[in-house]
């Protein structure tokens, strides 16, 4: 006998929701509905999946399907809300396309935080947060994601560092040298941040004061030259290798 096929199928559609998801009809117009009627041709019976960065991942019905607009009927959670490693991404600014890139990458790779951090040498000094969060959201639906990365408003390198909480390691990427990223990385276990500059790197008196915090580790990514966004992802693909989910 050939085998039942899996329900829902791995080609459904998978959708965050901005509000608490709960068994029962749900109605979606805009860009969702654009999404899953002009782009994924979705018709009456067809399954979706939504999840809510609340209360997890949902599986839905079509029942209802108009050309701007569509009903859906909520019927069982598939998975609760997972629990994201304590990693933060405080990184400057970059360029519109690489910041796109950077905050993509940092969500498929898990961290729980981005930090936007205004160095001396940043050349952005405005950023779509708003953008930024979109691409995130995206990412978070490719990659399966059930909790969205918190996005912080863009701080201040001192302001960052005055206020930094005792008790989580601060992992800087020190372009004049430091320990090897992945030993450091395992030999401090807990809540931690990585810090990575602009495209000049921080200045000297920047990288003093960055030493200066209680917690704070140089580390080095390695013989080569790396650009920033390429830095972010190396470190924070080594910290979950050595202490996130990884492992």
């Amino acid at each position: 006998m050939p085998a039942t096929p899996a329900w829902p199928p791995q080609s459904t559609p998978r959708l965050f929701v901005d509000h608490p998801l709960s068994p029962g009809p749900l109605r979606l117009d805009g860009p969702a509905a654009h999404y899953l009627v002009g782009v994924m041709r979705i018709a009456v019976g067809d399954p979706v999946k939504l999840f809510d960065d609340v209360s997890g991942e949902w599986l839905a019905v079509a029942t209802e399907v108009g050309k701007r607009a569509l009903t859906l009927d909520v019927t069982e959670c598939l998975r609760p809300r997972e629990q994201v490693p304590d990693l933060w991404l405080c990184a400057a600014p970059l360029k519109k396309g690489r910041v796109d890139w950077l905050a993509e990458k940092a969500c498929e790779l898990g961290i729980a935080r981005l930090v936007p951090v205004l160095t001396r040498r940043t050349v952005v000094d405005r950023l779509n947060t708003d953008r930024l969060r979109a691409h995130m959201v995206e990412a978070a639906e490719q990659c399966g994601r059930t909790a969205l990365p918190q996005l912080a408003e863009p701080v201040k390198l001192p302001a960052l560092l005055r206020d930094w909480p005792a008790g989580r390691a601060l992992f800087f990427a020190d372009e004049t040298g430091g320990v090897p990223a992945a030993e450091a990385m395992r030999a401090h276990a807990g809540p931690a941040a990585i810090l990575i500059g602009p495209e000049g790197g921080f200045d000297p008196e920047e990288r003093e004061a960055i030493r200066a915090v209680p917690g704070a580790i140089g580390i080095g990514l390695g013989p080569r030259i790396l650009r920033a966004d390429t830095a972010a992802a190396a470190a924070v693909s080594l910290w979950m290798a050595a202490a996130g989910d990884w492992r």
